[in-house]
């Protein structure tokens, strides 16, 4: 049956504009918010990193759409059918017909997860002196490069470091100074460009049709490859279609084909893309897919495999097809868009236009009384964790390493995102998380700043341990317990 599409919004008799739930609950998880006094000791005993808190004591969990997407009953229902064969699987056919279909290529690696691709992408293409350009980093694909002896040239548009924009494809990369920089370090540096959809920590920022069509004349004047991590590729589609002139009449599906043939390599994590687990590599050059394959068994897992449970490459087949579903993809942009629109009422600072992934406050500003040194982006998570229960992620300078003089590389923004997968929040929720950020906005003044005290040299936000430079959680939580209600 042919599916109508609403954008995701719906308009009502009264004038008013919300998203609008194109699915139904059918199975539902209970949850839980323990008092604030839990939640005080709780932070502390996760030594001020939302990766440590333990879901017990998280009510509303924004930390990532990672592997937290609701599934669909088709794609469950697939997981009965799976064929659990080392080699040669049903499941692993069904999975490249389904890559076919959304990004037409032939040519499949299956991976754990978006990060064992870029391992193996790494070790393949990466060596010491090697410059890899892209529109921007992301934290894993980063230290992957990094790991290899290479380093990450980010090209993006200064339209992508203002936090208050209308620009709609913050997440362009800046052509000049791509031909510059491969001028500069000559093609034979440059294994590969990078482009990103959507931009995670630009705020979910997608890149235009335009732009990419652009980046391919650049690749093909210097013979270089275009490699894209197609991890949120469904929601720069998306945008593409509502955002950019000639494409508001096309499918998703056909602008995902467009943008995937003009790319050499694609890879994704399956844990964004398809609601489901895993990811993959693929592509149409047989000479590629040689040179990476003899890596696959080594990391990950024999070929129809790669490391993941064979009924998760089943519903990851189902997820992908329903990426190509406008009534799918659009929930979460749309949810994210009425929670920007509704912050910017407040006079919260939040990264607009509304992007992918989640809501990214502007932690900067919110807590402009903070040098990046104390990490307000860290500081702001926990102060919001501590008075609301809402688990969100650090995106700014505690997501950054330090320089070989041991100083903080200091963010470009500093964010704290509140991630919103697909189909999981209700309005009623998304207005609690409105609602709890205004009454912090207004007593912003009371957060202080946090310091490392066990800190990992690579990807230190992970698993590294800080704490207060004041007792400002206490002070917090007091003034919190006297304005609402809750007990101390």
């Amino acid at each position: 049956m042919e599916k109508t599409s609403t954008n995701g919004t719906v308009k009502f008799f009264n004038g008013k504009q919300i998203p609008l739930e194109m699915h139904k609950a059918k199975v539902v998880q209970a949850l839980n918010l323990v008092p604030v006094e839990r939640r005080l000791a709780a932070i502390a005993e996760a030594g001020y990193n939302s990766f440590l808190l333990k879901t017990s004591d998280v009510f509303l969990d924004m930390l990532t759409d990672s592997g937290t997407n609701a599934q669909s009953d088709a794609q469950i229902s697939k997981m009965f059918i799976a064929d659990e064969a080392y080699a040669g699987s049903q499941s692993f056919t069904r999975f490249e017909q389904s890559i076919l279909q959304v990004f037409g290529k032939k040519l499949v690696l299956p991976v754990h997860q978006g990060r064992a691709a870029e391992n193996i992408l790494g070790k393949s293409y990466v060596k010491e002196g090697s410059v890899v350009p892209t529109n921007y980093h992301f934290t894993t694909t980063l230290a992957h490069i990094m790991l290899n002896g290479g380093k990450v040239l980010e090209l993006y548009a200064a339209e992508a470091m203002k936090v208050k924009s209308s620009h709609p494809f913050k997440g362009n990369m800046d052509i000049t100074k791509l031909e510059d920089a491969i001028k500069t370090n000559g093609p034979e540096n440059v294994p590969f460009i990078r482009m990103e959809a959507s931009t995670n920590l630009l705020g979910g920022q997608p890149f235009s049709m335009e732009n990419l069509k652009e980046v391919r004349k650049v690749a093909d004047k210097y013979g270089l490859k275009i490699v894209l991590d197609a991890s949120l590729v469904g929601e720069n589609a998306y945008f593409i279609k509502v955002r950019e002139k000639g494409y508001e009449n096309r499918s998703l599906g056909s602008i995902l084909l467009e943008m995937s043939d003009m790319c050499d390599i694609i890879y994704f994590s399956g844990r964004k893309v398809s609601s489901s687990r895993g990811g993959a590599i693929c592509t149409n050059n047989p000479e590629v897919f040689n040179s990476l394959k003899f890596l696959l068994p080594v990391y990950e897992g024999f070929l129809t495999y790669g490391g993941i449970p064979i009924k998760e490459i089943e519903s990851m087949a189902e997820g992908l097809k329903e990426t190509i579903d406008e009534n799918v993809v659009s929930q979460s942009p749309t949810f994210i868009n009425y929670m920007v629109q509704e912050l910017e009422k407040l006079g919260i600072p939040v990264i607009t236009p509304g992007g992918a992934l989640g809501c990214h406050i502007d932690a900067g500003q919110f807590l402009d009384h903070l040098p990046q040194t104390e990490y307000p982006a860290g500081a702001l998570i926990s102060a919001f964790y501590i008075i609301s229960g809402i688990r969100g992620m650090e995106r700014g300078t505690m997501s950054n390493n330090r320089d070989e003089k041991g100083n903080d590389i200091l963010a470009d923004l500093e964010l704290m995102r509140l991630a919103v997968p697909r189909r999981v929040f209700t309005l009623s929720q998304i207005e609690y998380v409105i609602d709890r950020l205004n009454w912090l906005y207004k007593n912003r003044k009371l957060v202080g700043g946090l310091r490392f005290i066990e800190e990992p040299v690579l990807l230190r936000f992970f698993i590294g341990r800080l704490e207060p430079l004041s007792d400002w959680p206490q002070k917090l939580a007091a003034k919190f317990r006297n304005d609402i209600g809750e007990s101390l």
